[in-house]
């Protein structure tokens, strides 16, 4: 038995193209736009970023992961090490977000052996567990936390600029890769494990092996976003690298655009910027839009915003997936 893929549906490619040229229109902002804006579209990408991840792991692999934080928080600590060692600030970015994988890949031997809920809760502790151990660290000084100076003293402009354009790559990359997955093997294994990891191992896929790299990949994006994070708000304090409302906004921007949609995470993204643009400054009232549009979502579209469109439309909320013609 042979397996050829198809040529690449026609949707997808408007959808891609569409989202190329979004992409392509972004990166000239620099050019025209306020430092506010740039400021606040770097934040945006974050979301994208993290929302992305979180589908890639609960959407595609039922992994539920209320402790991704862990890897937020540790770009950032990393990234700060980098720095106190003498590496340049942009060098300590990337080295700041590859190597959470290093701290990614041990525990993944341990949580991925535990059942759903138990994941969830092991990594919730995981995260909790590393925040200690980092308030530790004399550098950090405790819940007071550190600034990043070195990247405070570089040009301002030059500085928003190169962070801006790093964050719309990665948001592109995590885009990319999340489609990538879906389209191949390793994403049509990841989603046969979701729907029944029995029936997934009986025909010979390897469960662990499947959810470890989807595992790393949603790591390995959370420690882009971490990097990205800590250059753009240059202060870095445990209990909100570690917060657990990182998960939080993960949850809810998935679950709002679309769980195991591709274009869900970035719909539940730009839902929950606005939100935050909105409500921000209304203290309590910030929660409760973000609470009010979790339980309309809940009511009226319990798939999400993709899943609503795809029922609307008769199609699949899957709409970027692989197709595969078999002899």
């Amino acid at each position: 038995m042979s397996r050829t893929l198809a040529p690449m549906p026609l949707r997808d490619r408007v959808t891609l193209t569409c989202l190329s040229l979004v992409g392509a229109g972004l990166l000239t902002l620099p050019l025209f736009g306020s430092a506010l804006l740039i400021d606040k579209l770097i934040l945006l990408m974050i979301y994208v970023i993290l929302a992305v991840m979180w589908n890639l792991l609960a959407g595609y692999a039922g992994l539920v992961s209320v402790g991704h934080q862990v890897f937020v928080g540790m770009a950032g600590y990393i990234m700060l090490r980098a720095v106190e060692a003498g590496a340049h600030p942009f060098a300590a970015m990337v080295l700041g977000a590859v190597l959470v994988v290093l701290v990614a890949w041990p525990v993944s031997w341990f949580v991925l052996r535990l059942k759903a809920a138990e994941f969830a809760v092991a990594l919730w502790v995981v995260a909790e567990a590393v925040r200690s151990v980092v308030m530790v660290d004399p550098l950090i000084l405790g819940e007071t936390g550190r600034s990043l100076i070195a990247m405070n003293a570089l040009d301002a402009d030059l500085r928003r600029t190169v962070i801006y354009l790093a964050a719309v790559a990665a948001a592109a990359g995590a885009l990319a890769i999340s489609y990538a997955l879906l389209a191949g093997r390793l994403g049509g294994e990841a989603q046969a494990i979701r729907d029944d990891e029995e029936a997934a191992t009986s025909v010979g896929i390897s469960t662990l092996r499947v959810k470890r790299a989807i595992f790393l990949v949603s790591a390995l994006g959370c420690g882009v976003a971490g990097a990205l994070w800590l250059a753009s708000s240059i202060t870095y304090q445990p209990r909100t690298a570690f917060g657990i409302q990182w998960s939080v906004f993960m949850l809810f921007m998935v679950l709002v655009g679309g769980l195991g949609s591709f274009l869900g995470p970035v719909v539940g993204a730009l839902i929950f910027f606005g939100l935050q643009e909105a409500f921000g400054d209304f203290g309590p009232w910030y929660l409760a839009g973000l609470g009010a549009v979790a339980i309309l979502a809940a009511l009226f579209a319990p798939r999400g915003i993709m899943g609503a469109i795809a029922d609307l439309t008769q199609s699949n909320p899957l709409s970027l997936t692989k197709k595969l013609d078999r002899n």
